[in-house]
C-alpha cells in the first residue's frame, strides 16, 4: 500500500512538471526551436559537423519535442500504456539532461529553454532539475512492474485529445504569436524605462582584513582592506532589457527609435524571411506613409541586403540594423510588425495578421 502511494505520487509530480513544462513551450514552439538552432549550432562546431542539418528542421524538431512531452504527462498521470510511457520518459529525461550538463559544464547555451521564457533557470539549476527528475523516473522505470495500466476508454481519449489539442496550439502560436507573452518586449512595455534599473543598485563589498573575510555596504576608504569581490544586493532592479539596440552606417539610433509613435517592421533573418504577406504590409507602409506616420524597418542583415529589400518593395521608409537574437526576442514572426507610442509596445502582429492603418490608429487612442 505504502509503495503505491509513493509511486501514485512520484507519477503526480513527473507528470505534472511534464505537463507545465510542456504546455509553456507549446505557447511558444518558435522559441523552443530558437533554443534547439543554438544547441545544434554548438553541437555541429564541437562534436560533429552533421548537426549543422537539424539547424534547418528545429521548428519541426521543437514541435515534436513540445507535443511529446505534453503527450506523456497525460500518460504518466492517467496511467494509459504506462510502461511504455516511463520508457519514453527515461529517454526524454536522459536527453534533456545531457543538454543541460552540456550547457552548464561547457558554458555553451546560457538558458536551457526547460520553462520557455515563464521561468528562467541557470544551466546548473537546469541540470539539477533533470538530475531530480531522472531520479523520479528511474524510480518508476524499476518499479514499472508495480504501476497498475489503465485500460479505460476515458483514459486513452484523454491522452489522444491531449496530443490533438497541444499540436493545434503549436500550429496556431507559430501561425500567429504566442498565447502568453513572457517575455520583456511584451505589450504595455516601454522598452526605454526597461533598459533602466528600477531602483539604484545595491553593492556588497567582500574585503580581507587580514586573515579576516569582512562584507560591507560601502567601499571602504581606510587603509588595511584587500578587495575580494563585489555582489549586487537587489538583482530585482536590474534592468529587463540590456541588448535593444538599432543603427545604421550614420550612427546609433536607439533613442529616436523610441520618441513619438512609430509603426516598426522587424526582419530577423532576410533569407529565410515569408513574403507570403508582404501585399498586406506595403499596403499598411503605403497608407502609413501616406498619413504622415513614420514606418521604419529594423533587419538583422546588411545594410546593402536592407537596402534592396526597401527598394524591391517600393516602401518611402528609412531603416536600421539589429541583432538577430534581439529582432526575434521581440517578435516570433519574420517579419513582424510592432507599434510604439513612445517607446511603449501598444500593438504586435504576425505578418499572417498584418494590421490595417485604422487598426494601428486604434491603438494609439
Amino acid at each position: 500500500m505504502l509503495k503505491q502511494i509513493i509511486l501514485g505520487s512520484i507519477r503526480a509530480v513527473v507528470g505534472a512538471l511534464f505537463i507545465f513544462s510542456g504546455l509553456i513551450k507549446v505557447n511558444d514552439p518558435v522559441g523552443t526551436a530558437i533554443k534547439l538552432e543554438e544547441y545544434f549550432d554548438v553541437f555541429s562546431r564541437d562534436i560533429a559537423s552533421f548537426f549543422e542539418v537539424f539547424k534547418g528542421i528545429a521548428l519541426p524538431i521543437a514541435v515534436f519535442l513540445v507535443v511529446v512531452e505534453v503527450v506523456l504527462g497525460i500518460m504518466i498521470l492517467v496511467g494509459w500504456k504506462i510502461k511504455p510511457a516511463v520508457y519514453l520518459l527515461l529517454v526524454m529525461i536522459v536527453f534533456f539532461t545531457f543538454l543541460t550538463f552540456y550547457s552548464a559544464y561547457f558554458d555553451k547555451v546560457t538558458d536551457c529553454g526547460c520553462f520557455g521564457d515563464a521561468i528562467k533557470l541557470t544551466p546548473w539549476e537546469s541540470f539539477y532539475k533533470d538530475i531530480f527528475l531522472l531520479i523520479l523516473i528511474l524510480i518508476l522505470f524499476v518499479f514499472r512492474r508495480d504501476l497498475t495500466n489503465n485500460t479505460a476508454n476515458w483514459s486513452k481519449y484523454s491522452v489522444f485529445g491531449s496530443l490533438v489539442l497541444s499540436l493545434i496550439l503549436a500550429i496556431t502560436a507559430i501561425r500567429n504569436l504566442p498565447f502568453i507573452d513572457f517575455r520583456a518586449f511584451k505589450v504595455g512595455v516601454n522598452i526605454g524605462e526597461a533598459m533602466q534599473p528600477s531602483a539604484p543598485l545595491e553593492y556588497a563589498y567582500v574585503m580581507r582584513r587580514g586573515e579576516e573575510l569582512v562584507t560591507l555596504d560601502q567601499y571602504p576608504t581606510e587603509d588595511g582592506y584587500e578587495f575580494v569581490e563585489m555582489n549586487l544586493k537587489n538583482p530585482d532592479a536590474l534592468p529587463k532589457i540590456t541588448d535593444f539596440a538599432v543603427w545604421n552606417d550614420e550612427g546609433e539610433y536607439t533613442d529616436e527609435i523610441l520618441i513619438d509613435k512609430k509603426i516598426l517592421i522587424l526582419v530577423s533573418n532576410l533569407s529565410k524571411m515569408s513574403t507570403a504577406n508582404i501585399s498586406e504590409i506595403s499596403s499598411l507602409v503605403n497608407d502609413a506613409t501616406a498619413a504622415g506616420v513614420e514606418v521604419k524597418l529594423i533587419c538583422a542583415s546588411s545594410e546593402e541586403e536592407t537596402r534592396e529589400l526597401i527598394k524591391e518593395n517600393g516602401w518611402a521608409i528609412g531603416y536600421y540594423l539589429g541583432d538577430a537574437t534581439v529582432v526575434k526576442t521581440i517578435i516570433r514572426a519574420n517579419p513582424g510588425i510592432v507599434v510604439l507610442n513612445g517607446g511603449t509596445i501598444v500593438g504586435k502582429y504576425h505578418h499572417n495578421n498584418t494590421p490595417t492603418l485604422d487598426e494601428v490608429f486604434a491603438l494609439w487612442e
